[in-house]
């Protein structure tokens, strides 16, 4: 265990002796019964943007999967692999989750990357094909005039959301239990700095302060 991270050990020395008690039969329960999360979040792999953590979710409660910028792919059978795919395939149809929400960011890197156009990292260049998915086949994103710079990415990390809730309706196994009820979609945002979140109305077509709805209905 030596070259193990010593974080990590410490980590988990604090949940096997705080946390697991008071979860642990929980814990045994779900190896027994299996999983049952009634809500998929599909969140970024920023480090700082744990959506366990926002929510204030318990073991079992979420079925997450996570990528640079949350980005969902359009419907794609071929030969090739992909890993939100396969989650978003295992959520629906077997889990049968009620709920998906893509989870957005502020200071999101993938974003920042796709804004800057920064050179490929590595010969691969995975980063930067991964977000080409951001876009449609001819579509220009430009900074607007008189648009400050971090208002621009603020727009396309929020833009980034609307484009993974429109992709998710191209798989059909997603628009079939969407259409008929059976589930729902959402899209969020979250502050980073002041740890604020906001929910997308899909109506008005834009994020709401969850800080601020909840003062007003008080």
């Amino acid at each position: 265990m030596k070259f193990f991270p010593k974080q990590l050990i410490d980590g988990y020395r604090t949940f096997a002796t705080q946390r697991l008690p008071t979860e642990q039969s929980r814990y045994r329960d779900l190896s027994e019964r299996g999983q049952f999360p009634e809500t998929m979040v599909i969140g970024c792999c920023d480090s700082r943007v744990s959506p366990e953590v926002i929510f204030d979710a318990g073991p079992g409660e979420l079925f997450v999967v996570r990528n640079i910028a949350n980005l969902v792919p359009v419907y794609q059978p071929d030969s090739n692999a992909h890993g939100v795919s396969a989650a978003l395939e295992y959520a629906v149809t077997v889990l049968k989750v009620k709920n998906i929400v893509v989870l957005g960011h502020a200071q999101c890197g993938g974003i920042r990357a796709f804004v800057d156009k920064i050179k490929p990292l590595t010969p691969g260049d995975f980063i930067g094909k991964w977000m080409q998915m951001f876009i449609k086949p001819g579509e220009v994103v430009e900074q607007r005039e008189h648009e400050s710079l971090l208002d621009f990415v603020t727009r396309i990390e929020k833009a980034a959301v609307f484009r993974s809730l429109e992709n998710l309706m191209t798989f059909p196994f997603v628009r079939e239990r969407v259409e008929s009820g059976e589930m729902q979609l959402h899209g969020a945002y979250f502050g980073v700095a002041e740890g604020s979140l906001f929910v997308l109305d899909r109506t008005a077509k834009e994020f709401i302060s969850v800080a601020d709805a909840l003062k007003a209905s008080e």
